[in-house]
């Protein structure tokens, strides 16, 4: 049976669209990327499962949130593109003391969410740009926190539609990262916070924020911090050793290093991929020579050359 003929009959059982051919440059805050050859949007988790079992993992799949740290490479993605739609942006209190959230809410809307509910220890989810999902995929974190605190459990399928929930406890955090399985999809997830004084917390969620206004780039295309600020050998940041190889002016056809945090590259508008994976991979090897450290990216490469 040809692809096209297996996804007309999965689509034949599901409310979700699976649509061919679609550019991806809308969904990534560079504005940059290729066509995916399939974009499928379930319109809920019965959707998911019923795609990936009868789909069998004939293409690579990958799960896209707001596009706020990839980089999608002009070629596109040879493979499907999995958007989730509002189903998966739920919140709600579990208890006194935690919330279950869908994996595609946005972070600030949790950190918003427990503000509300006098929960504190989320405050500085109103600072990563993204969704709980890559916030989980990531750990990532920011003024000394992190997801892994908060996580008491993450619900998941995986690429042959088996659903299972993963508590914290037996998952490895890391530094950006833990030894969850990359195919692992994850549909919701189990926060936990403090009771505290609504002011406090508002107090906190507004220092967060202005210092991120201060420090960071905002209303241009950029996807985050480019580089992880590296564990070993060194006490500086990203930044401080991009400063130090004199790359902060770099400029490679329009992809550029923002004048405000030397860690943020830039689409200034005439930016293809290849020329901020080029801008990338000048920094790192800069970086090298001049430190002898090898800078990792943060950001997430994917898809194809062209």
């Amino acid at each position: 049976m040809s692809l096209k003929k297996k996804i007309a009959n999965i689509q034949n059982k599901i409310s979700g669209k699976i649509l061919f051919d679609i550019n991806l440059s809308k969904f990534s805050w560079f504005n940059l990327g290729g066509p995916a050859k399939i974009l499928f949007k379930p319109d809920n988790l019965k959707d998911l499962l019923i795609f990936l079992k009868f789909f069998k993992r004939e293409l690579p799949i990958k799960v896209l949130g707001v596009g706020s740290n990839v980089l999608i490479r002009d070629g596109g993605f040879d493979g499907v593109i999995i958007k989730f739609g509002k189903s998966f942006s739920h919140i709600s209190l579990f208890d006194e003391e935690s919330l279950i959230v869908g994996t595609s809410l946005l972070d600030k809307y949790v950190a918003n969410f427990a503000s509300k509910n006098s929960l504190s220890g989320l405050e500085f989810l109103s600072c990563i740009p993204g969704t709980i999902g890559g916030a989980i995929r990531m750990n990532s974190g920011c003024y000394g926190c992190d997801i892994s605190t908060n996580l008491l459990s993450v619900q998941a399928v995986d690429l042959n539609g088996n659903l299972k929930v993963i508590p914290s406890s037996k998952i490895k955090f890391y530094y950006r990262g833990s030894d969850l399985d990359e195919d692992l999809i994850f549909v919701s997830a189990t926060l936990k916070g403090t009771k505290n004084k609504k002011k406090i917390i508002e107090k906190k969620m507004e220092l967060f924020i202005k210092q991120k206004k201060l420090t960071q780039p905002s209303n241009i295309k950029t996807c985050g911090s480019t580089f992880k600020n590296p564990e070993q050998n060194t006490k500086k940041k990203a930044w401080e050793l991009i400063k130090m190889a004199k790359c902060e002016e770099m400029n490679i056809r329009g992809a550029t290093i923002s004048g405000k945090h030397c860690n943020f590259f830039v689409n200034s508008g005439q930016a293809r991929a290849k020329d901020l994976e080029n801008l990338i991979l000048t920094v790192q090897k800069k970086v090298l020579k001049k430190t002898g450290i090898n800078l990792e990216p943060e950001i997430q490469i994917i898809g194809e050359a062209k």
